[in-house]
């Protein structure tokens, strides 16, 4: 079987009966701890942040979130380059953990087609905003490439 078509489920268990061998390395030499499988290696620098809007922003119930990307590109879900990945937008949540893919769900906004903007309807409130850089595979990249958390407040 080619590697793009195992299917997530199997691919899911092998990292997980690798986590301890690679933990039990990592132990032994910090430097292992970077070539964790699954994880694509983030370029010294990289920063994911936002254009609009800014952190205390008042802003109507629908709006544009414009994200900013330095030191690494873009490019779809699937696309498997180096240095590259795709936005997710994070409302209202906290990033998972490094090692598994982002979820897409109304909190988890995938980007996946590359775009650096997305509309967004949000009720009236306060509501954080967190940007998150996924790889081909929207796992965080190693170290994770996210921006701080903003706050807006819906009027």
């Amino acid at each position: 079987m080619t590697p793009c078509r195992r299917s997530r489920l199997s691919l899911a268990a092998l990292l997980a009966a690798a986590m301890p061998l690679v933990a039990l390395a990592a132990g032994a030499n910090p430097a292992l701890a970077q070539s964790a499988p699954g994880r694509q290696p983030a370029p010294k620098g990289a920063e994911v942040y936002f254009h609009y809007p800014l952190d205390g922003l008042r802003v109507p119930e629908r709006f544009t979130v414009r994200m900013g990307l330095k030191a690494m590109g873009l490019a779809p879900a699937g696309t498997e380059w180096s240095n590259t990945g795709h936005h997710h937008l994070l409302i209202n949540t906290d990033p998972g953990p490094p090692d598994q893919p982002i979820p897409a769900d109304y909190n988890n906004i995938h980007l996946g087609n590359g775009q650096s903007e997305v509309v967004v309807t949000l009720p009236k409130g306060r509501h954080t905003l967190q940007l998150l850089l996924g790889d081909h595979n929207h796992v965080p990249h190693d170290p994770p490439v996210m921006s701080r958390k903003i706050t807006v407040y819906v009027r």
